[in-house]
């Protein structure tokens, strides 16, 4: 019965389909199903085969975008019971995202989050317009691993670099790595800055992460 139901629970997902992944969730937890192993064997399955097909070019971001909601949604449901439950997912690593000031663009950077965060991350999104001391103190704050900083326009981009000579200047590196995102960014401009790694989409943003903390 539990690899039906996990198979519903990945077809869900691959459908980005927020109502069907909460309701499974819902069953799996009157069915006494360990939510971990809902999470782990239905859903996050689910939305690996989703990233692939994304990185192949057969879906799209709204399809990343739906999929990773109806992840969200089902770990909101399970969460708690886990927690009751003393079960919680190993912490891969913690990450602090924001998009620099002056710049209001989030969709790839929340894109990023939800992903991280059904990856087995401990994420903080800051959300848009953050400061470079925001940064330095949520990283301080959280004990961070990473902090993403996402930029979308060539006027904002330099906020980046900023972002990297404070992390520097606050003696947070080399154990809080720093990775940039956005459309004006690329390796280059990640190297001349001194971040630690560059992506260009959200698929290729989570394992530059889980490489950078060994995961």
């Amino acid at each position: 019965m539990s690899e039906e139901l996990f198979a519903q629970m990945r077809q869900a997902v691959i459908d980005g389909d927020s109502a069907a992944s909460a309701a499974l969730a819902e069953q799996a937890l009157a069915d006494n199903v360990p939510p971990l192993d809902a999470i782990e064997k239905g859903f996050v399955p689910g939305l690996t085969l989703v990233g692939e097909q994304f990185g192949a070019g057969d879906l799209f971001l709204p399809d990343m975008m739906l999929a990773a909601r109806a992840m969200q949604k089902a770990i909101a449901i399970l969460e708690p019971e886990m927690k009751r439950q003393s079960t919680q997912r190993h912490v891969v690593g913690r990450v602090v995202l924001g998009t620099v000031k002056g710049d209001i663009h989030e969709i790839g950077k929340n894109l990023v989050g939800m992903m991280l965060a059904t990856s087995g991350f401990e994420v903080h999104d800051l959300g848009v317009d953050v400061a470079p001391e925001r940064f330095v103190s949520a990283a301080h704050e959280h004990n961070a691993d990473i902090v993403g900083v996402s930029a979308l326009l060539t006027t904002t981009m330099a906020g980046q670099r900023t972002v990297v000579e404070q992390i520097e200047a606050a003696g947070l590196r080399p154990k809080c790595r720093v990775v940039v995102g956005g459309a004006p960014a690329s390796s280059t401009w990640a190297s001349e800055i001194g971040a630690d790694g560059y992506s260009e989409d959200a698929i290729g943003a989570v394992a530059l992460i889980r490489g950078l903390v060994g995961a």
